[in-house]
């Protein structure tokens, strides 16, 4: 895996009104295996704050100009949708006359990245206009003229039923997938759902088998309606992890608690493994080479809908606290939080989101890996993307102009010193490169890696997983076999 670390610099003013309420909203039949055990016996965000002073890092001859942790958000505040507790009864009341629109599982995901502020200066689902900005653009144009990125169009569809009940109203409420009124979304605007274009405009392609088209897109209605949207609650999946769904403004919170004068992003689909780690410290060491006292590393795992292969989210929570519990990492210097985006697999279109969202939440690094948002292409046996284009195109990407990358060597399991290192090309035979498919591939046939590939609480968490799968697939096999 190549490396970059993307810089944060840019920030535009919009004024956005901000509210603080702390309401939860219970969402139900997501199909999470859940554990008895605690995810983390130490939670990370408990540590020890860090005894440096926080300080603005000066730049090393030769090195850019670099700003300190806490950057603006995009739109100069981060917005907050919820509803205000003193306003919650009203506006719950309000909403129980109107014409109603029912959420996908994939739908209030959305809601929920909207409402904390990770797509700030976006305060609802998109209008025409903004949906066309950012499919067309992949940036949204302010009220003061300036640009910030929005690459990936956040639209709610809705059919033909729900359109015509809703009729001319310029209001209607929202409802969950277990029925339940989430919130609001008024002023709205319905226009017209142009798939194959949406579709193609995003992913490049419109071949059969993108997961997140299949998940989110096909089966959805052929119109979308956008409007300002405000949540009665917090969006909540009592799932045993909510805990660690931070949102933007605490994750500053917590960044300003632990007086951090540098926040480095790494986030992530798959189990980390060792090379992953030696990428996440050399990021520290560099850090502090150039003059930061106190860098903190924001591990974030995607946290919202992903492709049936992936290693659940459940369990990759479990495997990254094995990798705090053994020191790995540093949980002095490591905040674990989980990103509630969707997954859609779009590469250098998506990676722009990935870095935005990560803005917002106060990151002025970004470490990009090779084809990061990628996949393979669902029906020939090649990569859908150019695996370099990712990092290449954060660093023209509308609205992420000051981006400054600093280029990381490629990691791989180095078979003389039997561990995982930064490849050498001088003696590339003693390197072996170990995908993620080729991991999952070791886990599921109980094989064991190459020592020192992954730390060993990690791996049995996910040989535990697969060992698991395949008992309910016996199972099931013997009770199909019965009947």
């Amino acid at each position: 895996m190549s490396l970059t670390i993307i810089l944060h610099v840019t920030t535009s003013y919009l004024n956005l009104n901000l509210n603080t309420s702390k309401n939860t909203t219970k969402v139900a039949n997501f199909k999470v295996k859940l554990r008895t055990k605690p995810i983390y016996h130490c939670d990370p965000l408990l540590s020890v704050v860090s005894n440096n002073s926080a300080m603005h890092a000066s730049a090393q001859p030769g090195q850019p100009a670099i700003r300190s942790s806490l950057i603006d958000p995009d739109g100069g505040a981060l917005v907050d949708l919820v509803v205000p507790e003193s306003k919650k009864a009203s506006k719950a009341l309000e909403a129980e006359s109107l014409p109603k629109v029912n959420l996908t599982k994939v739908d209030l995901e959305w809601v929920h990245v909207i409402s904390e502020g990770w797509a700030s200066p976006l305060r609802g689902f998109m209008r025409e206009d903004q949906y066309l900005q950012s499919l067309h653009f992949n940036s949204l144009r302010t009220q003061d003229g300036s640009v910030v990125n929005m690459s990936l169009p956040i639209v709610l569809a809705i059919d033909d039923e729900t359109k015509e009940r809703i009729g001319s109203s310029p209001i209607v409420g929202l409802l969950g997938p277990n029925g339940d009124l989430i919130g609001i979304l008024s002023s709205i605007e319905i226009y017209k759902h142009n798939k194959e274009e949406r579709i193609a405009r995003t992913w490049g392609s419109t071949a059969p088998g993108l997961p997140y088209v299949e998940e989110a897109i096909t089966p959805a209605g052929n119109w979308l309606i956008g409007g300002d949207l405000e949540v009665l609650e917090h969006i909540k999946y009592n799932d045993g992890l909510d805990h660690y769904r931070l949102s933007p403004q605490q994750l500053r919170k917590e960044f300003d608690r632990r007086q951090a004068d540098a926040v480095f992003a790494f986030q992530l689909r798959n189990p980390v493994h060792n090379g992953h780690a030696l990428l996440m410290n050399d990021t520290r060491r560099r850090l502090l080479e150039m003059g930061y006292k106190n860098p903190i590393l924001l591990l974030h795992p995607l946290g919202g809908f992903t492709k049936p292969d992936d290693v659940p989210l459940d369990v990759r929570m479990e495997q990254h606290s094995k990798v705090l519990e053994d020191g790995v990492l540093d949980p002095e210097t490591t905040i674990v939080g989980i990103f509630p985006s969707p997954m859609h697999y779009a590469g250098p279109t998506e990676v722009q989101w990935h870095a935005k969202a990560r803005i917002n939440a106060g990151a002025n690094f970004y470490i990009v890996g090779r084809d990061p948002a990628g996949m393979g292409h669902p029906t020939e046996k090649r990569d859908l993307y150019d695996p370099d284009h990712g990092k290449k195109v954060l660093s023209m990407a509308p609205g992420l102009e000051k981006l400054n990358i600093l280029p990381f060597r490629v990691a791989a399991y180095d078979n003389v010193e039997k561990k995982m290192a930064f490849f050498d090309p001088s003696r590339a035979k003693d390197f072996l490169f170990i995908s993620g498919t080729k991991m999952r591939a070791f886990a599921k046939s109980g094989e064991s890696p190459p020592d020192g590939f992954m730390c060993p609480g990690g791996w049995k968490v996910l040989v535990n997983y697969y060992e698991s799968l395949q008992t309910e697939e016996a199972s099931e096999q013997q009770a199909v076999l019965s009947a």
